[in-house]
């Protein structure tokens, strides 16, 4: 569920699952698939859109409401929209390294 608010870009989506797991248990498994991935990072710590914004990054945050394992996850959608995913994919097919050109704060073209 995308979630609407007082902020000029980005994207805040909220997801929830039934899910047995501790939320330690849930971090872990999700530290551990996202671990080679340069841009998406997963916090421990209450995320904020400014901590994306102008960036490339996805940042990934879990709580537990009972039984329900609840997922909070932002992206500056205008740079990792389209225009930074046609350099992260063009730099995967050049050999490059991954991140190289959208280390920067934002994407100069």
């Amino acid at each position: 569920m995308p979630v609407r608010g007082d902020f000029p870009r980005g994207i805040w989506i909220t997801s929830y699952l039934d899910c047995k797991l501790s939320l330690d248990e849930a971090y872990a498994l999700y530290e551990a698939y996202y671990e080679g991935h340069p841009f998406t990072h997963v916090s421990r710590k209450q995320i904020d859109l400014k901590q994306v914004v102008n960036t490339n990054k996805v940042l990934v945050q879990l709580e537990k409401q009972g039984d329900k394992l609840v997922i909070h996850s932002i992206e500056d959608n205008l740079i990792k929209g389209a225009s930074g995913q046609a350099v992260q994919n063009m730099n995967l097919m050049l050999g490059l390294e991954e991140t190289a050109g959208l280390k920067l704060k934002s994407i100069v073209f």
